[in-house]
């Protein structure tokens, strides 16, 4: 009896100190896990910290159509280098050459009218108004003349209009760049309000980065500033940033990083800088950076 006592004391005694164990395991802080890459180093005794992203010099372009239409051609792929205007995206311009056809063939009528008009008006004005002519007639024969002459005027200018409309169905480039994106392809309908740009395109011989920073400290950014970005996960590879401008409008922070402590309704100061883009260390247009702002 006495044994079974004391195996029943330690039995329970045992359970006790399970418990115990495993209620710390299960409740007990787990050590923190180092981060994936080490966070850059602040390089300024004193330094703002913003986050940015990557532009083409002068800021993206982008490129819609000027009317809907489908797209009978697009001429350009991404990487690929174009001039000032170049031609980009040609739209199906059938329709507009149709009544182009139609207008000169109306044309050719108003000529063959202000012929018949003139050689009326010219047999009339020889005999001259007198015995064997009305004045009339002959005042009806001129006025017939100016009109056959306003109406070729007209049918002139309305072929000159519809030239200069099919102009429109050519996208061509507004500056010289290098093609970043095309969202568009041959037998597409184009819209000049299209929620994505048909084609992004920018000037990327040089890059500049737009830096948020926040309103609240956004007194402190001082023109001419040295900065240092450092792309994501690259805390040894600084980028060294030349100042540009500050633009004197506040903004609603378009750019977020997905920090889980970010603020969405925060308002910003953007910051330009530049920088020569490296080969060996390659920069992309739209990758976001880390910036550190001297103070």
């Amino acid at each position: 009896m006495i044994v079974l006592r004391r195996f029943t004391f330690w039995l329970a005694l045992f359970g006790l100190a399970a418990l115990v164990h495993f209620v710390h395991a299960t409740t007990g802080a787990s050590p923190m896990q180092p981060p994936p890459a080490p966070p850059p180093e602040k390089p300024f005794t004193n330094g703002i910290g913003a986050s940015g992203i990557v532009e083409a010099l002068r800021e993206n372009t982008n490129l819609g159509v000027h009317l809907a239409a489908a797209v009978k051609e697009v001429r350009v792929s991404v990487w690929q280098q174009v001039a000032k205007d170049e031609v980009l995206i040609v739209l199906d311009d059938r329709e507009r050459r149709a009544l182009l056809t139609t207008m000169r063939a109306e044309l050719s009528v108003r000529e063959a009218e202000l012929n018949r008009a003139r050689r009326k008006y010219d047999r009339l004005s020889t005999i001259g108004a007198g015995p064997a002519l009305a004045k009339e007639e002959l005042d009806t024969s001129e006025d017939d003349l100016l009109v056959a002459k306003a109406n070729l005027a007209k049918a002139q200018a309305a072929i000159a209009e519809n030239e200069q409309l099919l102009e429109r169905y050519i996208v061509r480039s507004p500056i010289a760049a290098t093609i970043l994106q095309v969202n568009i392809r041959p037998g597409e309908y184009a819209t000049p309000n299209a929620a994505t740009a048909p084609l992004v395109l920018g000037d990327i011989s040089e890059l500049q980065i737009r830096a948020d920073v926040d309103e609240q400290i956004a007194p402190r950014v001082k023109e001419g500033a040295k900065a240092v970005a450092y792309r994501k996960g690259e805390a040894q590879n600084p980028i060294q940033l030349t100042f540009t401008r500050i633009e004197p409008f506040i903004v609603p922070k378009k750019s977020l990083t997905g920090g889980s402590s970010e603020r969405v309704d925060t308002r910003v100061l953007p910051v330009i800088f530049r920088f020569t883009n490296e080969a060996s260390h390659k920069t992309y247009v739209g990758q976001q950076v880390d910036i550190f702002i001297e103070e």
